[in-house]
């Protein structure tokens, strides 16, 4: 794999996983509304009527961990094939797709923080909620390994940038 073909398989993989992560959010956001109106049904005395909420909660969870484990052996593979690379094989001509990637990973970070955001709107509501069952530490998990995953994406991103940069033949003296 050359190490544009190596840039182009990142790139791909940052735009997946921030499909996933908005994907995540936007369920758990829905998550979250539910588990608010159970919340209000319980204090006002009212027979809660999502009885497949916690069933529904602890699949989120399932899924989300299944992607987490399906990711990791894949962005495992790039940062080793990144590290085997020497600086002088990420030439300058690659700079304009090595930005193109900072800028993705970027927008998976922005997605990550929109994640933790919704995360933690959860846990604030659940802190209160002990009627059911919930996989509450299998979304926690999947919340530090997306926070964790991120940050190393965005390391591996400015490092390419700047390996790029650096190897610019200067076109004006």
């Amino acid at each position: 794999m050359t190490t544009e073909q190596l840039l182009e398989a990142i790139c791909e993989q940052c735009d997946h996983l921030r499909i996933q992560v908005y994907t995540a959010q936007g369920e758990l956001a829905q998550l979250s509304k539910r588990l608010e109106q159970i919340l209000q049904q319980i204090r006002k005395g009212i027979e809660v009527r999502d009885v497949l909420f916690a069933e529904e909660f602890n699949q989120f969870c399932q899924r989300l961990r299944a992607q987490m484990n399906e990711q990791e052996p894949v962005w495992t593979q790039l940062r080793n094939d990144i590290r085997t690379r020497k600086d002088a094989q990420w030439d300058g001509s690659l700079a304009l797709a090595a930005k193109g990637l900072n800028s993705k990973a970027k927008t998976l970070s922005r997605t990550c923080d929109e994640f933790i955001t919704e995360y933690d709107a959860f846990c604030k509501n659940y802190k209160n909620f002990t009627a059911a069952k919930l996989n509450v530490w299998l979304l926690t998990s999947c919340q530090t390994d997306i926070a964790n995953l991120t940050g190393k994406i965005l390391f591996i991103a400015r490092e390419i940038a700047q390996k790029t940069e650096r190897n610019r033949i200067p076109y004006a003296n």
